[in-house]
């Protein structure tokens, strides 16, 4: 999951940010292109009044992006690199350069089981057995 919060106006085109972000995090994991990857990837972008953000001399004109993964699935050349394209994703994805000087973000991991969907907190287990149910299923309806 990502989450961006940033001030109204910012972005022109929210939908495609939230899919740009989406689908950088999914490659930078390194996960299957598996509907269930595609369908549980997401971003949020929150927009804020400018009267909402504020650093210590009172600009605004900052962004956070905070990414929730599941626990140990960014090493630390992941890390690098997906602060990085998030970054330059979101400072393209607001017409402005600078902004890259602006954007924070911010990588969290979710503990084991403490990644919910669909009513259930899943596990690493969970996943990798939910992935290669679906693996199977894909291979099935290619060998008929």
């Amino acid at each position: 999951m990502i989450d961006v919060y940033a001030t109204e106006g910012t972005f022109r085109d929210r939908k495609a940010l939230a899919k740009d972000l989406a689908a950088a995090v999914m490659r930078w994991e390194k996960v299957p292109d598996l509907a269930l990857f595609r369908d549980n990837t997401a971003a949020f972008v929150h927009e804020l009044p400018a009267d909402a953000v504020s650093n210590v001399s009172g600009d605004s004109n900052y962004v956070r992006v905070q990414v929730l993964t599941p626990v140990g699935v960014l090493d630390r050349d992941k890390q690098l690199g997906v602060v990085r394209e998030l970054t330059d994703i979101v400072a393209a994805a607001a017409g402005d350069p600078t902004l890259a000087q602006r954007t924070w973000v911010l990588l969290t991991e979710s503990p084991e089981g403490g990644w919910g969907v669909d009513g259930h907190a899943n596990t690493g287990s969970d996943l990798a057995a939910a992935a290669r149910a679906e693996l199977t299923a894909m291979a099935a309806k290619k060998s008929v």
